[in-house]
């Protein structure tokens, strides 16, 4: 008890004991960086990865590092002088030390320095087993973010320094002045029992030595707030900085100077957040809360009226003419698939798959399609994987014998980018080598950087800017730099508009491509193609037997007939259908009422549905001009749901398990559904169906890659390992004697899997 009591009335555990005692709100941004580092918050997304293997410029290096260590310095700055502002008023002894800022720091130091530490034992665990760093580039990652971090704090001490000898300068006329310094004693002394002052016995003078408290009773109030009140406007003025340091990053982001490492952006984000959260409660008071409502009302009015427009827009299409946007209702898409659009479309599309028959070798060619599952990068990476392993059993002629591509999100990414190289190379590139790894290492790149900086930067902070698709224009954010950053990684090869690909779609040069989103409205595909498809948008069925069906998915190229449907770009049906939610803005499309669309894996993360209806409404031109079809699964996680199953491992889960099975299993109803259509249609048509599966499965459930759009070093190893695990390999035979030899003379609707 005798060292125990000074222990707990020191200013270090008084600062703590405040901090959860009063504005808790200030510690949400602290819990919500240690999860992320520990692998909590957002770790599906890569969230931590973000801090611990940074990238500026394309590189993990010594630079990205100091600039995550200059953001640190900057939110620890920001948490240190918004909670002096906060609370110096309950240590009153402060004014009356030398450098009251530095001392605060000192003692404010706990709570940062456990961060710290915290920060490099995972970081250090982290790029050693996930990003295979070297301990050399590990030292000078290290090193880099201590050298960003230090400048930051000396620079701020430096300017408070400044701070501190012009508040002297200003004060010392008063105390040398004796009728000034007696005006400033009343006989009203601060008593430090008073309810706004803590006790406190003992502070850090240094980081390495106490003192006692000094007894500052004998000061007038207004002294000591009027010493107070100049540090406050100095510290007000550094969080200014911050906040135009941020709109600046924003403004010149597209170049790749200012597009900093996203972990640097979100702190200074946050940081700018807990000054914003500190001068609400500073200077309103219990007001705080009551002037966020009204601003909450006044910002939903703005956006009702149309006065602001924060909602994410489809490039490339036409939102200018109000008067002639679609009726989204019954009827309108009634009218889109009625029988004659249906029968016009279903020429169109037989004249399709005639070409594309007349190229094959064989009279009655297998017709592949190939099915390619959401997932993110490692989706992305492990589909370019397994589609350059393919090819190169055929011959480089893969594409030619595959006719119709679908699928979800990051899937899809692989899967265009390996069909637009092979157009290129078909239109005479000759530098392309489509078995090259450097295109595996193109389509993994990362992706999560530019998206986390684009909103920090500038969807919350900076002025609107725009760019335009065509004659359109439309504002910057980060969806516009996710867009972007995919063009730069893959070379500009995806930075192309649908009517680019018309013809050669029309003509069977290459295969088609169908891109789904989800419309949140209603749960209706909204499929995007070069081509007609109003037969795609209704199951069939006998009208004289059943009752008419609604249709449950669009023709995006029909609907949006008088919007320039065809101008759209390409990246942007890709981020349609990978627009997962609060990662990716969902798309708003110009439609009467305003719809808005999101990841296509929400229906279908395999576009398995979609291509089974494909094959239905065509099984008669397959019966006669085919020998069978072939379905190329490429999927990132294994077949079965058994797949991080959903288990109660504590109380609070018996609670919130029967709100989030939905959420868990998803996916696994997709499987079980898609199955039994896959089933009826082995039943329905009478040409041999066979179903390859190409599975990521990870060495180890733990060391699995993250769904998201960054991948480790690690992860990418993993991932291309798992191209010749054992089911695999199995599938790859089977695929280069269908693909050599024709398919087995085996009982149609036999389906086959390894």
């Amino acid at each position: 008890m005798k060292y125990l009591r000074p222990f707990y009335y020191s200013f270090p555990v008084q600062l703590v004991l405040l901090h959860f005692k009063k504005f808790q709100v200030l510690l949400v941004f602290w819990i919500i960086l240690f999860s992320t580092l520990n692998g909590g918050f957002m770790s599906s997304f890569g969230a931590d990865a973000l801090f611990f293997s940074p990238e500026y410029l394309g590189k993990v290096n010594a630079i990205s590092a100091a600039i995550v260590g200059v953001g640190t310095g900057v939110f620890i700055m920001s948490w240190d002088i918004t909670t002096f502002i906060l609370f110096s008023r309950h240590f009153r002894f402060l004014a009356t030390t030398s450098r009251p800022f530095l001392k605060y720091c000192i003692n404010n130091s706990i709570i940062p320095i456990g961060f710290l530490l915290f920060y490099f034992v995972k970081a250090l665990r982290f790029d050693i087993t996930k990003e295979l760093i070297s301990g050399v580039d590990m030292f000078f990652l290290i090193m880099g973010f201590l050298l960003g971090l230090a400048l930051v704090i000396i620079f701020s001490l430096l300017y408070f320094f400044g701070a501190d000898k012009t508040i002297i300068r200003q004060i010392a006329p008063v105390i040398g002045d004796p009728k000034l310094f007696k005006s400033q004693f009343r006989h009203n002394e601060v008593k430090l029992n008073e309810s706004r002052v803590i006790k406190v016995q003992w502070y850090l003078n240094t980081p390495f030595s106490f003192k006692k408290v000094r007894d500052v009773s004998h000061y007038s109030l207004e002294f000591i707030e009027s010493i107070f009140n100049r540090h406050h406007f100095a510290a007000i003025l550094s969080i200014f900085a911050a906040f135009v340091f941020l709109v600046v990053v924003g403004f010149f982001m597209d170049n790749p100077i200012f597009q900093i490492p996203a972990a640097s952006s979100t702190l200074i984000f946050f940081a700018i957040l807990i000054s914003l959260s500190g001068a609400f409660s500073y200077f309103l008071q219990s007001w705080s809360i009551p002037v966020m409502v009204v601003l909450f009302f006044v910002l939903n009015l703005l956006y009702k009226y149309d006065v602001i427009d924060p909602t994410n827009k489809a490039y490339g299409l036409n939102y200018t003419n109000r008067d002639d946007r679609p009726a989204y209702n019954e009827q309108s898409l009634l009218n889109l698939c009625s029988d004659d659009h249906v029968k016009r479309d279903k020429e169109n599309m037989i004249g399709i798959l005639e070409k594309w028959r007349k190229k094959q070798k064989e009279e009655k060619p297998v017709l592949y399609i190939i099915n390619t599952s959401g997932g993110g990068n490692r989706s992305a990476t492990f589909t370019m994987n397994v589609l350059q392993r393919l090819d190169s059993m055929v011959g480089g002629q893969l594409m030619d014998k595959v006719f119709l591509i679908t699928g979800a999100s990051g899937g899809m990414f692989g899967t265009t980018y390996f069909r637009e190289l092979a157009r290129l190379k078909k239109e005479g590139d000759h530098s392309i080598n489509l078995s090259d790894p450097k295109y595996v290492d193109a389509i993994s790149g990362d992706l999560l950087n530019p998206l986390f900086s684009s909103f920090v930067a500038r969807d919350l902070a900076s002025p609107a800017q725009k760019f335009s698709v065509g004659k359109y224009e439309y504002i910057k954010d980060r969806g516009y730099a996710f867009e972007q950053k995919l063009a730069e990684n893959t070379k500009g090869v995806l930075d192309r508009r649908m009517k680019d690909l018309y013809e050669d779609e029309k003509n069977a040069v290459i295969p088609l491509m169908l891109f789904n989103s989800v419309i949140t409205r209603d749960s209706r595909s909204m499929i995007i193609s070069t081509q007609p498809i109003s037969f795609l948008m209704r199951p069939l069925y006998d009208s004289t037997r059943m009752p008419p069906i609604t249709p449950d998915a669009i023709d995006f190229g029909a609907f949006f007939h008088k919007q320039d449907p065809m101008n759209l770009r390409l990246l942007t049906a890709l981020r349609m259908n990978a627009t997962f939610p609060y990662v990716l803005p969902n798309v708003w499309l110009p439609t009467k009422p305003v719809i808005d669309v999101m990841d296509a894996g929400f229906r279908d993360n395999f576009g398995e549905e979609t291509a089974i209806r494909f094959i239905n409404v065509f099984k008669n031109w397959l019966n006669e001009n085919t020998s069978g079809i072939v379905f190329l699964q490429i999927r990132d996680r294994k077949t079965g749901g058994w797949q991080n199953p959903y288990e109660s491992k504590d109380i609070t889960e018996i609670v919130t398990k029967p709100l989030l099975l939905l959420q868990y299993n998803w996916y696994k109803m997709q499987e079980y559904n898609q199955n039994d259509l896959v089933s009826l249609l082995n039943n329905e048509i009478g040409t041999p169906f066979y179903k390859l599966i190409f599975q990521y499965v990870p060495k180890s459930e733990s060391e699995a890659a993250t769904l998201n759009f960054h991948l480790t070093k690690e992860e990418k190893v993993d991932i291309a390992n798992a191209v010749t695990g054992p089911g695999n390999r199995q599938s790859f035979r089977l695929a280069q004697q269908y693909m050599k030899e024709g398919l087995p003379g085996i009982k149609a609707g036999l389906t086959l899997k390894p």
